[in-house]
């Protein structure tokens, strides 16, 4: 075992002191926000999930509620839970709120359409008129020990699905389509921070931050991440203590992209976040594979096979961690 200090549970990552926490990351915001960005409060993207819901309850805890602005971000196929579960929050914080419909920047850069071309060469059927859809790792490589192949699964308004592997350039334009979503969501936080002359304040955490799983100029650009060194299951611990409404406590995490339902784990991370976080670091920590594997009940193979999966993808999404290059 690597780290001496420590016998690997799975309670390891759990945080004994929450309200320290809490309170060391309330006083960095005050100092990064005030002193380094020299910004007079908080936007955030308010979405009804987890990580939102902390990163807005921590600025009130900062700023106070009159220095936190909320902005919602629907279009046509989001959720209309998203919508009811952050005003259920922005009610109980006390903020103000705007609501900023997207689907008019997203038609006018043909998100739909373009992401429609794709999917079509797939299933020549398919229409949004008539079915839903989704991309997401194909069930028969949903295995928590190989790198994903990506799918795409079409609904009909019967409820008969079907699903096909993608090859990559559709995946990519998939992908890269979609993306229109968080990079215009991006862009409507700053107008707002730069008219109240506010910072943006990221709601990423850990996860998503070090195996990528944000968008580079998207839901990536923020001025902080005040929660992004946390596991989720950290941050539920915080969601707790911050009294952020039960309902959101108990939903469901989803990407909440495209039409078709669709949970975190079935698209990105393949395995339920409480397992991945003891998982993760039990790897970045160093921890024997063979020590782990007597906790989950697995070989000493088959965690190291998670843990060459979780190199792998911190070392394939390295690009959405980089600055611009400017050493020329």
């Amino acid at each position: 075992m690597a780290n001496n200090k420590t016998q690997f549970s799975k309670d390891i990552i759990r945080i004994k002191d929450v309200p320290s926490v809490c309170n060391t990351i309330v006083e960095k915001l005050k100092k990064d926000v005030h002193h380094t960005l020299m910004r007079r409060g908080a936007v955030v993207g308010i979405s009804g999930g987890i990580d939102s819901s902390v990163t807005a309850a921590l600025s009130v805890k900062a700023f106070g509620a009159d220095k936190v602005f909320g902005v919602m971000l629907p279009e046509k196929e989001s959720s209309s839970d998203s919508a009811d579960f952050a005003g259920i929050l922005a009610a109980k914080l006390g903020i103000e709120t705007v609501t900023e419909n997207i689907t008019g920047a997203l038609q006018g850069f043909k998100c739909y359409e373009r992401r429609d071309e794709a999917v079509r060469r797939v299933f020549p059927e398919y229409t949004p008129e008539t079915h839903k859809v989704k991309i997401g790792i194909s069930e028969k490589n949903l295995s928590q020990y190989l790198p994903p192949v990506f799918n795409v699964t079409i609904i009909d308004k019967n409820g008969v699905s079907q699903s096909e592997n993608l090859h990559s350039d559709e995946f990519l334009q998939i992908v890269a389509s979609s993306n229109f979503k968080q990079r215009s969501r991006m862009s409507m936080l700053y107008y707002h921070a730069e008219r109240l002359h506010y910072a943006v304040i990221g709601t990423a955490n850990k996860h998503e931050i070090d195996q990528g799983f944000f968008v580079k100029y998207g839901d990536g650009g923020a001025d902080l991440f005040p929660i992004g060194k946390l596991y989720k299951t950290q941050v539920y611990q915080l969601a707790e203590y911050l009294g952020v409404p039960e309902e959101i406590i108990n939903r469901t995490p989803t990407t909440d992209t495209y039409s078709a339902e669709q949970t975190q784990e079935e698209f990105f991370f393949q395995m339920p976040f409480e397992q991945m976080d003891q998982l993760w670091y039990a790897w970045e920590n160093g921890y024997d594979p063979e020590e782990v594997g007597k906790v989950f009940g697995k070989t000493a193979d088959e965690i190291e096979k998670l843990y060459n999966n979780f190199k792998r993808r911190k070392r394939t999404t390295e690009y959405l961690r980089m600055s611009p290059i400017t050493d020329y």
